[in-house]
């Protein structure tokens, strides 16, 4: 294999954050072992849900990440970040505007097992 290192690229998240102003729709910035790294600004509650076969890692930048379980929650601050295991059902909130860089495996649908139109799995942008 002959990766050039030209290909390696620096991403600033503060610049790819101002190109979107969208809650709850993750831009892809990057890609990583079959995973994609992503930006998305949320406000408000999501839906329950969980994932088969997909952990999820959200990291905060900005603003404070609740995540529900079934048995408690947990709060994450700005630079902090919680890993949610697969088959774990939870629900993400933030009550003020929050950014987060999201990672999970590409196959991963952000509603897990649940159809929500609201939040209907689409094919996501790059920026």
């Amino acid at each position: 294999m002959n990766i050039k290192s030209n290909s390696v690229k620096v991403v600033n998240v503060k610049n790819k954050l101002s190109l979107f102003n969208e809650y709850w729709n993750p831009k892809i910035v990057g890609e990583l072992n079959d995973h994609k790294v992503q930006l998305v600004k949320i406000k408000g509650k999501f839906i329950w849900h969980h994932h088969e076969n997909e952990d999820e890692l959200f990291i905060v930048v900005k603003g404070k990440l609740i995540v529900h379980f079934r048995d408690r929650d947990v709060e994450v601050q700005e630079g902090e970040f919680v890993i949610v295991p697969h088959s774990i059902e939870h629900m993400t909130e933030a009550k003020e505007e929050t950014h987060l860089i999201y990672i999970e495996p590409k196959t991963a649908l952000n509603t897990g097992s649940v159809i929500d139109s609201k939040y209907a799995a689409k094919k996501q942008d790059k920026i």
